[in-house]
């Protein structure tokens, strides 16, 4: 089997390497080996290389090459191809110190790329919620510039359709979920990421990435302090305030302080009494999963010597 016919081969392989490759459609099927000096990311990538996600990748790339090429595009001011799927193989490859990498090249625009590097990695199993408000927001901005944004339809003689419901189409998301993806890129990077640790719920940070900058950083402060978060309700409320410019610290304080209906009485462990239980990069979320396990754990351990007690009488 030739080099072309084995591409063709791996694009209808359901492995990692070459999910992320079903939504390109390559112009040419041409291999070609191209120094990595030539290659650069797309700096707007909204997609993590995660490390658990890396090292199978390494191993196998060090074992059997890279089977599934990258695509890539020549870019429109430099003399270098930037990378329109592939960016993990990428990674991997300067990892290892490849010098080259298969690569097909593709004859699209700046906004054709962006919108194949959006939806050739949305098909991921984990997804982070920052990484889908930019990538959709990366694709609603192609959309636009390609002139679409008043003529989307699906069909020719049906209704013109928005970026957002355009996108809706090819998503598991409604046009209404995908808006509120976007306005989560409207949040400080440090209250984003709570986000994604699950700290914060959707709704909630939709609210907060209305208020300033400086009002955002409050929220994240006393969240610092007091370990708090927003519900819907106090979030609304603090937007409304915003918007009537009577937000300081104070009042956030106080929103975020006073007691959520039906809320339990939290049990606060000072870290410095459990820290040395773990590794320096677990987070909050994943310390609080582990102390969890071991409560079950000797939950039934205490459960089996009852037991046993019960035996021997």
């Amino acid at each position: 089997m030739n080099k072309e016919d084995n591409f063709i081969n791996t694009l209808f392989e359901k492995t990692e390497e070459t999910k992320e490759a079903e939504a390109v459609k390559p112009l040419t099927t041409e291999i070609v080996n191209m120094s990595v000096g030539k290659i650069v990311p797309n700096f707007k990538n909204p997609y993590k290389c995660r490390e658990e996600d890396m090292k199978p990748l390494e191993d196998s790339i060090r074992e059997n090459g890279i089977i599934q090429p990258l695509m890539v595009r020549k870019d429109d001011k430099a003399d270098v191809f930037e990378i329109v799927s592939g960016h993990r193989r990428y990674l991997a490859a300067t990892r290892l110190n490849m010098t080259e990498v298969p690569v097909v090249v593709l004859d699209i625009s700046k906004e054709d790329a962006d919108i194949i590097l959006v939806d050739s990695n949305l098909h991921r199993e984990h997804i982070l919620p920052s990484e889908k408000a930019f990538a959709y927001k990366m694709k609603m901005d192609a959309l636009k510039k390609q002139g679409k944004r008043t003529d989307l339809t699906s069909d020719p003689m049906g209704p013109k359709l928005s970026s957002v419901e355009k996108i809706s189409q090819d998503s598991e998301d409604s046009a209404t979920q995908i808006k509120r993806y976007i306005r989560l890129t409207n949040l400080e990077k440090s209250l984003l990421n709570l986000v994604d640790e699950g700290r914060i719920a959707m709704r909630p940070a939709v609210e907060i990435s209305y208020l300033t900058p400086e009002e955002q950083m409050m929220i994240f402060e006393t969240y610092e302090s007091d370990e708090v978060t927003p519900s819907l309700a106090q979030a609304q409320k603090m937007r409304k305030l915003s918007e009537q410019n009577q937000l300081n610290a104070d009042t956030v304080l106080a929103i975020l302080t006073a007691p959520k209906p039906n809320q339990a009485e939290a049990i606060k462990i000072p870290e410095e009494r459990i820290n040395k239980f773990f590794g320096k990069n677990y987070t909050k979320q994943q310390k609080e999963e582990h102390i969890i396990k071991a409560l079950e754990y000797y939950h039934k351990h205490l459960q089996r010597q009852r037991n046993r007690d019960r035996d021997a009488r």
